[in-house]
């Protein structure tokens, strides 16, 4: 029976038979001995397996490659060498599938990381992505873990949908007309009731709107699944097919939600540092080299795993959007002019200003609340008796150091007549959001929620520089690959 290779590094009593199989990383050795580095993903730590040339035919020993499959049967023995605790002495070895070693696209030397994205069928078996993958398990499941422990019942929201909860207009077309002669009615316009399901429907932006629904009748409610965003854009922070955790619960207010956020980041990131210690340190060393590549002042003040440590023991600091501005336009920073972009009431901040929040005036995590009303989604709670042009509402954001922003959320407005009054302020179509209107009118209540970006949360956690490197099959503007 085979064991993985992650218990057989625990083991402490050697001289025992085991069976292992798994994937070739590197063969060294002379014409007597070979030393094979195999590693099966169970852990970032590779196998040595020794093996007695002259024991074996020489078509076995020619086929032991980077890349190949091997199953071996040996007996467990104490290393004799530096930096494994123990290895296996071959008696029997099988070649489960060969490679080509000449062909093999992830040798053993260093790979830019464009290049393993045009490999990303065979990226995971490299250190780096192999952790990061492992670390993406692990902060899945302690997501869903912090969810069921704390009452909290998983919804499954659509992924296709008629609604477009974020009115951003950027989304993916689901549609099963002939595209190059839909039908139309007499206006020239396409005829979706004559489409699949007799409207017109994309893939879904969030599933928020939908989590409301579940939240207005289980009362604790989370999603977690893809969405799709159909953004033109190439930077390293976009992806048009992302996972995201959106959490609903009826009865909480604002200080209700930022007490549940900051729980929440606080257990899942603690999770991956308690349950990933090898592929976190393995990420922390290659943060650092990564780091020393970039000018002095876009450096990072502190290490990856400090970073962790430093969210994990902090308390947010909590304070309104206004008095984020005030201490911005008070800084040195912008005395002296070193922010790219304007600041002043009323702008949607950018990543420079939530950062400088974070780890140049605070040096902890922050949550920002009470945004102007203007920048901010149609749903979200609208204060009570503000100035005309100053209105704000029950929005947070949560702000983290290198990365700004990775969570929004808000007090969503229970009011049916206020939430009537921005949907028609904004110009969204009302008969298009009757299901949802309806909670308003039948046992509405306060509640709350936010929305966490699953990879930027990977970005984060893993110290990678570019979310297509967090995620298996990226997702991007003229790549649907693999």
């Amino acid at each position: 029976m085979k064991t993985n290779i992650k218990q057989i590094l625990g083991f402490s009593e050697f001289d025992r038979e085991i069976t292992v199989k798994g994937w070739v990383r590197t063969r060294r050795g002379s014409s007597n001995v070979s030393f094979v580095a195999l590693n099966d993903g169970s852990t970032i730590k590779n196998l040595q397996i020794v093996i007695e040339n002259d024991n074996f035919d020489v078509n076995i020993i020619k086929a032991i490659t980077t890349g190949a499959c091997i199953a071996v049967e040996g007996t467990l023995v104490k290393s004799q060498g530096s930096g494994q605790t123990c290895e296996v002495l071959a008696k029997k070895i099988e070649i489960l599938g060969e490679s080509d070693a000449d062909k093999y696209p992830i040798q053993p030397k260093a790979h830019t990381m464009e290049y393993l994205r045009e490999n990303a069928h065979l990226r995971p078996r490299t250190n780096t992505f192999s952790a990061v993958f492992r670390v993406r398990h692990a902060l899945a499941f302690a997501i869903h873990k912090y969810f069921n422990d704390n009452g909290f019942f998983y919804w499954h929201s659509p992924i296709i949908t008629a609604s477009d909860a974020e009115g951003a207009g950027q989304m993916f077309h689901v549609s099963t007309l002939n595209p190059t002669n839909p039908p139309k009615n007499e206006d020239g316009a396409i005829n979706y009731k004559e489409d699949f399901f007799g409207a017109e429907t994309s893939l879904t932006v969030s599933g928020q709107l939908e989590g409301e629904l579940g939240a207005m009748a289980l009362g604790l409610i989370y999603t977690f699944g893809p969405t799709f965003r159909a953004e033109n854009s190439n930077t390293a922070r976009h992806l048009a097919e992302f996972w995201m955790i959106e959490p609903e619960m009826a009865f909480y207010d604002i200080q209700d939600n930022m007490d549940l956020v900051e729980n929440f980041l606080k257990y899942v990131i603690h999770y991956a540092l308690e349950n990933c210690p090898d592929d976190l340190e393995f990420l922390d060393k290659r943060f650092a080299e990564e780091e020393k590549k970039k000018k002095q002042e876009e450096r990072s003040e502190m290490g990856l795993l400090e970073k962790l440590n430093f969210i994990v023991s902090n308390q947010f600091e909590r304070l309104t959007y206004t008095e984020a501005i005030e201490i911005l336009l008070n800084s040195s920073h912008h005395k002296k002019k070193k922010f790219e972009f304007e600041v002043k009431w009323g702008i949607d901040l950018q990543s420079e200003h939530e950062r400088y929040l974070v780890e140049k005036h605070f040096k902890k995590p922050v949550i920002l609340t009470n945004y102007p009303k203007a920048i901010k989604a149609f749903y979200m709670k609208q204060n009570e008796g503000e100035e005309v042009g100053k209105e704000t509402v029950r929005a947070m954001d949560v702000l983290f150091p290198g990365i700004g922003e990775i969570v929004g959320g808000s007090q969503r407005e229970e009011n049916y007549d206020k939430l009537m009054s921005r949907i028609n302020e904004v110009g969204i179509d009302p008969e298009n959001l009757w299901w949802y209107l309806d909670t308003r009118k039948f046992g509405t209540c306060p509640h709350s929620g936010f929305g966490l970006g699953f990879e930027r949360l990977m970005l984060f956690v893993t110290g990678m520089g570019n979310i297509r490197d967090v995620i298996p099959f990226p997702r991007t503007p003229q790549n649907a690959k693999f």
